[in-house]
């Protein structure tokens, strides 16, 4: 009964040890492919925003915590404005910003290897205006001349996006005395009335906005001609800040203002790894797709309104939607399944040669165990043939010494545990072993008979 269990249908532990060298190889492509194929997007990422307080500092933090969810650290990078944040994209102090329709072109833009994530929302041009007793409101910015305005903090868009407006009004800057200090301190000068007005480019539910929409003795300017100002400066379009918007119960604004209005992007190096864009552009799709003052449910983000070329992923996000693996998965397994399916389709190909392998190595590792035999056989078989001229005495203590080593080498072979499929080839060389004893004892004039080690 124990000889019987030495023989079993399958073996499991030679089938293991047969595909360990090519499980080994599949496993080594895979590795060697997951970390120079596609490198995984980094886990931390700088984005550039504003000053402290201002609409691009609470966007911000939105996208922080939005990232926060999906494993990405986001660091905020404070900063004068959009001016400010393209010096850092291009010292590589950050890896992506927020910036203002208008401070760039295409050209320098490409030279510069940046990339557009799309328009993210409205930041129109609030010109603030001190109340002055006995005298009018201004209604054309040629009435500017010769007064203090704060033309908005030097870093930001706003002070080249301004002198753009006051060039196609034919107001060269001599001719009023302009300031650059952070809207804060600026809103404070305002308010002090140490200075006449003072400029934003902002969302409108940036704080000092708000309040200033409030104060009274202050007044916003009125674009009557914004749709004119579309025409001459493109990357500007036309917003109406509708009545009653900041607080319907006083009626404020009493009336409605045009208005003229950049728009604020996402701008990144053309380096930044491809599945980080996507995830910033979804991203985008939930803090800014609402409606707002100045838009629609789902007008934001979007491809239109930016100077800057937009990114390959972005373009295909606000075509198609999200990929469809983010869909229905998490960030980090659909980025690897997306990544790997080039090297799933390669292993494919690789798996199936490589799988004949095991077969042929299953057979040989088997077999290997009876046919190494055959040598402890054969030079049983040499042993016997060197002494057959011999004296009687020394050929007859030498076919008992190789007799006694055929009868160790026939005790081991039925030590050998085997599937019961190669229980052929086990029997064919105990056959041969029994062949070989004959022999011997005829050699020795000994009578026929089988050994008792050779007996099942």
């Amino acid at each position: 009964m124990s000889r019987i269990r030495k023989f079993t249908s399958f073996s499991l532990r030679d089938l293991f040890a047969s595909a360990t060298p090519t499980v080994l190889a599949i496993a080594a492509v895979c590795v060697i492919a997951y970390l120079i194929v596609d490198p995984a997007p980094p886990k931390h990422v700088v984005l550039g925003t504003g000053q402290d307080n201002s609409a691009y500092d609470a966007f911000g933090r939105k996208y922080r915590d939005q990232l926060a969810r999906e494993g990405i650290a986001v660091t905020l990078q404070g900063s004068h404005g959009s001016s400010d944040n393209l010096a850092q994209l291009n010292e590589r102090k950050v890896d992506i910003a927020f910036v203002q329709s208008g401070s760039t072109d295409e050209a320098e833009a490409e030279r510069r290897g940046l990339v557009s994530l799309g328009s993210l929302f409205t930041e129109p041009v609030w010109l603030f205006l001190r109340e002055k007793p006995g005298t009018a409101p201004v209604t054309q910015l040629t009435q500017l001349r010769g007064t203090k305005i704060n033309i908005g903090a030097q870093g930001s868009g706003a002070p080249r996006l301004f002198r753009q407006v006051l060039d196609v009004n034919g107001v060269a800057p001599g001719e009023l005395q302009t300031g650059q200090l952070d809207n804060t301190p600026a809103t404070v000068e305002l308010l002090e009335g140490r200075i006449d007005g003072l400029v934003f480019a902002a969302a409108p539910d940036d704080p000092l906005i708000q309040m200033l929409l409030q104060t009274p003795g202050i007044y916003l300017f009125d674009f009557a001609q914004a749709e004119a100002y579309t025409r001459r400066l493109p990357f500007l379009t036309h917003v109406t800040l509708p009545r009653g918007i900041v607080d319907l119960g006083r009626d404020l604004p009493a009336r409605d203002y045009q208005l003229i209005a950049p728009t604020a992007t996402l701008v990144a190096r053309d380096d930044l790894h491809p599945a980080l864009i996507e995830l910033f552009v979804q991203a985008a799709g939930k803090i800014h797709g609402g409606a707002g003052w100045f838009q629609q449910q789902g007008q934001f983000p979007s491809a239109k309104y930016t100077e800057i070329p937009v990114a390959d992923e972005a373009a295909k996000y606000y075509k198609d939607g999200a990929p469809l693996l983010q869909r229905y998965m998490s960030f980090w397994l659909a980025n690897f399944l997306d990544r790997m399916w080039v090297l799933l389709l390669a292993l494919s190909a690789l798996i199936l040669p490589l799988s004949k392998i095991v077969p042929p190595l299953y057979v040989w590792r088997i077999r290997s165990r009876i046919y190494r035999w055959y040598g402890q056989l054969r030079t049983v078989e040499q042993a016997v043939e060197t002494v057959k001229d011999a004296p009687p005495e020394q050929r007859a203590a030498a076919y008992a010494t190789q007799m006694a080593r055929l009868n160790d080498i026939e005790n081991l072979v039925n030590q050998i545990s085997i599937p019961l499929s190669f229980a052929e080839d086990l029997y064919g060389l105990r056959g041969h072993i029994q062949l070989v004893r004959l022999r011997i004892q005829a050699l020795l004039g000994q009578p026929h008979d089988e050994s008792p080690a050779a007996t099942v």
